[in-house]
């Protein structure tokens, strides 16, 4: 039985914000467009919703066609709706973001993607359609989260340094930690468990490696735990 609509219906996509880090500071992926509009700019992995998949099947599967990348942690973040926001026709997005440990993939171009590629903030290039205004609101969200909830965790390699854990929260917050004060609240929480293990191959003196032991937050979590720096 077909159904009539006494109003027109706007079409639904869904973007995503990938961010990962490195030594160099916190990156973002983004995609050469192949199709118009904006054909040949870069812009973020997206696409339009099927009509029998969920919002955030569409956001995996935009994700995994578009980059090649898959299983990574994903939330939604906002509705973007402005009435001029895409060409073509009205478009209403729902945004997502994702945080991604950048040694556990490689990225790849397909489908209507002429490329993929990482970006440090500060160089990435003006993004299509309102994407660099996306990209604007999940920076906040990103910096405003990891100082309550540890999604920071996402971004590190399984094992990591205490130096490296410092690295990637002042990148996110934008200003330098004291390095003291910083290890004695993580410390503190006793959520980092001791690898028993060293860097290698480091010019500096070997720090030790730490794992996030993320069982154990969830279960302070349910007792009222609050993460908080």
């Amino acid at each position: 039985m077909s159904t009539s609509y006494a109003f027109p219906r706007a079409a639904l996509t869904v973007d995503c914000v990938v961010f990962g880090i490195d030594a160099e500071g916190l990156q973002v992926l983004l995609v050469q467009r192949e199709l118009p509009p904006f054909r040949g700019r870069w812009a973020l992995p997206g696409g339009f919703v099927r009509i029998d998949e969920t919002l955030e099947e569409a956001a995996r599967r935009e994700l995994e066609e578009e980059t090649g990348l898959e299983k990574v942690f994903l939330e939604q973040l906002y509705t973007f709706g402005a009435l001029n926001r895409d060409p073509r026709e009205r478009v209403v997005t729902v945004a997502w973001y994702a945080l991604v440990k950048l040694s556990d993939h490689r990225v790849r171009a397909a489908t209507d993607a002429r490329a993929t590629a990482w970006f440090r903030l500060a160089d990435k290039p003006e993004l299509a359609f309102d994407h660099d205004e996306i990209m604007r609101v999940a920076l906040e969200r990103l910096k405003g989260k990891v100082r309550y909830r540890p999604i920071g965790f996402e971004l590190l390699p399984p094992r990591f340094t205490l130096p490296q854990l410092q690295h990637m929260y002042e990148v996110i917050l934008g200003h330098p930690i004291d390095k003291r004060n910083f290890r004695k609240k993580i410390l503190s929480m006793d959520l980092l468990e001791d690898s028993g293990e060293l860097e290698q191959n480091v010019a500096h003196r070997a720090a030790r490696l730490y794992r996030f032991d993320k069982r154990k937050y969830l279960q302070l979590e349910k007792a009222g735990f609050n993460f908080e720096l």
